[in-house]
């Protein structure tokens, strides 16, 4: 089974940053094929994309996070990073890490089990 173990959670001032991690146990050649994102999930609503990116290194965002967060990929390490600037109070939520293999597996892909991203004074 394909394992997500995702880190870098944790509780922020308002304006401050985190960086999540996002570490995928599949080989280095299929890594590299593998579209990635993460989404996040906060009380009372539902499950949102946040961003994500392609193998070929293409990204999307939603407009609530645009400018302040970047996905990025180390297929060295087989690793997807969200860097989250500016935070806000209203990202606060559970973010989760997706991968999605082209053409197999899952219909939604694979996902980790959360971290936790509190912001607040």
């Amino acid at each position: 089974q394909v394992q997500l173990d995702e880190s870098g959670g944790g509780l922020v001032q308002p304006g401050g940053s985190l960086r999540l991690s996002c570490a995928v146990s599949v080989s280095g050649s299929l890594f590299r094929v593998y579209a990635l994102g993460w989404y996040r999930q906060a009380p009372g609503k539902q499950r949102e994309l946040v961003a994500n990116i392609t193998r070929g290194n293409n990204t999307n965002y939603p407009d609530s996070v645009q400018g302040r967060f970047t996905i990025s990929r180390d297929n060295a390490k087989n690793t997807v990073y969200l860097q989250m600037n500016s935070l806000k109070p209203e990202d606060t939520a559970v973010y989760y890490c997706n991968a999605k293999p082209p053409g197999w597996g899952p219909p939604l892909g694979y996902w980790g089990q959360g971290t936790q991203v509190t912001v607040s004074s």
